[in-house]
């Protein structure tokens, strides 16, 4: 996500020497200036961070450590905004929110996640099938809901969205739902029909806020339309979608100045679990390179069990991981999201993310045929992979649909595994780790 700028952001603090103090910081500011124009930063936005962080460097005294911590401190300042963060509950559920946005800015998609969100936060859902200009919008809204298993109200055979909206509200209040997420029809372009169906639904139901879906990778196009949306609207936040796929990182600083409309939350990959707060100073830290580990923290212990992550960190410490113990492991790996956005919230690991592939844990082939082969497993040959004897094998392949070769290269990657999680585990898992990932995967595990 922030690949341009935390690069630029290196560079910069490597130029800030002790001799020529003015000197160095002049070419850390010039070398700061051009990186964030490339990562498409509004070159207003950019003046006044440039601007700052002179004069607060200066006042502190010229040195590497001054810098950055003025460079916090400025972007923290830059992204931090008057108004709500994350979610806010409403006094007298149920809280109804009305998702905006323009078309193909990820809107549908970002609702589901936001309600997957609100799921994992043990709150009722309910989902709202609005939108009835772009063709396949209730369906795709259906899949997704199914996919994250929470309700969704439809009704396609009604071409009026604010008589939906209604039903769907008095739906929400009856059945006593915690959350009313209600997804609207966007345009390709902003226009007068947009803006008016909009603020007649406003008007037709109590909205308690009103959030702005901004396309990240529109670039200083998303800054424009947020404040367009404002001025008819009055914005109540903005989501920043598919952030995972702009590296250059920009357009969160940009539309925070920008707009004045505080970011509540952003989308850090294709899949539903990819979504979080947008927290000001553990975004800094990102762009930093320093990791976000109180969200890394938070995202785990809502789907980790303590005691269940205990029991395998035990069992893999003493050699005694089994395939049950990796078919839970894969169950829980699912809903923390893509791998490329825990990455990034590790200190220090932001050059190794290029390094590693994303795992879909749903549909990858590899996958597939490995559960195909725990699938025609016995209990016991579960619990005890050194069962698995010739003769077990061959059981094995005709049971799974795989040759003998495929099930041993299985069984010997699996072995290796829970080698190298016995060694991660250890005193130097972390260094190992990332010797692992600079080798491209490779590891020098026996």
């Amino acid at each position: 996500m922030f690949e341009v700028i935390t690069e630029s952001i290196k560079n910069s603090i490597n130029k800030i020497r002790f001799s020529n103090a003015e000197v160095s910081l002049n070419n850390a500011l010039t070398q700061l200036r051009k990186s964030f124009l490339k990562a498409d930063i509004h070159h207003k936005t950019t003046k006044e961070i440039l601007n700052s962080i002179d004069i607060k460097t200066k006042q502190k005294g010229i040195s590497q450590k001054s810098f950055i911590s003025s460079l916090k401190e400025v972007l923290n300042d830059i992204l931090t905004t008057t108004g709500n963060q994350g979610f806010v509950h409403s006094s007298k559920p149920p809280t109804t929110i009305l998702m905006t946005g323009l078309q193909g800015s990820g809107k549908t998609t970002s609702t589901g996640k936001l309600a997957n969100y609100l799921k994992i936060k043990n709150k009722k859902v309910l989902v709202a099938a609005a939108d009835l200009q772009r063709f396949g919008a209730i369906e795709q809204l259906e899949q997704i809901c199914q996919e994250i298993e929470v309700d969704i109200y439809s009704n396609k055979n009604e071409k009026d969205s604010i008589k939906i909206i209604k039903e769907a509200k008095q739906k929400a209040i009856n059945d006593m739902y915690d959350v009313l997420l209600i997804d609207t029809a966007g345009r390709l372009a902003i226009d007068e029909n947009l803006m008016n169906e909009l603020k007649n639904i406003t008007n037709s139901i109590n909205i308690d806020e009103i959030f702005y879906v901004a396309d990240s990778l529109s670039g200083q196009d998303a800054s424009r339309t947020a404040i367009s949306f404002n001025n008819k609207l009055k914005l109540d936040g903005i989501i920043l979608s598919k952030y995972d796929g702009d590296t250059k990182g920009g357009v969160a600083l940009s539309i925070s100045h920008q707009t004045k409309i505080p970011l509540r939350f952003i989308g850090t990959g294709e899949k539903m679990p990819d979504f979080e707060v947008f927290i000001p100073s553990r975004i800094v830290n990102r762009l930093l390179d320093e990791g976000d580990i109180e969200g890394l923290a938070e995202k785990t212990s809502s789907i980790i069990d303590n005691k269940e992550a205990k029991k395998v960190a035990s069992k893999i410490k003493k050699g005694q991981f089994n395939f049950d113990d990796f078919l839970k492991q894969l169950d829980m790996m699912k809903k923390l999201g893509s791998m490329k956005s825990l990455i990034s919230m590790m200190p220090g690991m932001s050059q190794m993310k290029s390094s590693i592939k994303d795992i879909d844990f749903e549909n990858s082939d590899e996958l597939k045929k490995i559960k195909a082969l725990i699938s025609s497993m016995t209990k016991k040959e579960r619990l005890n992979p050194e069962l698995l004897n010739i003769s077990r094998k061959k059981r094995l392949s005709i049971g799974s649909g795989l040759n003998e070769m495929q099930v041993n290269r299985i069984l010997k990657q699996f072995k290796h595994a829970s080698k190298m999680a016995k060694k991660l585990s250890g005193k130097n898992g972390m260094k190992d780790l990332q010797n692992m990932i600079s080798n491209n995967g490779k590891s020098n595990f026996p």
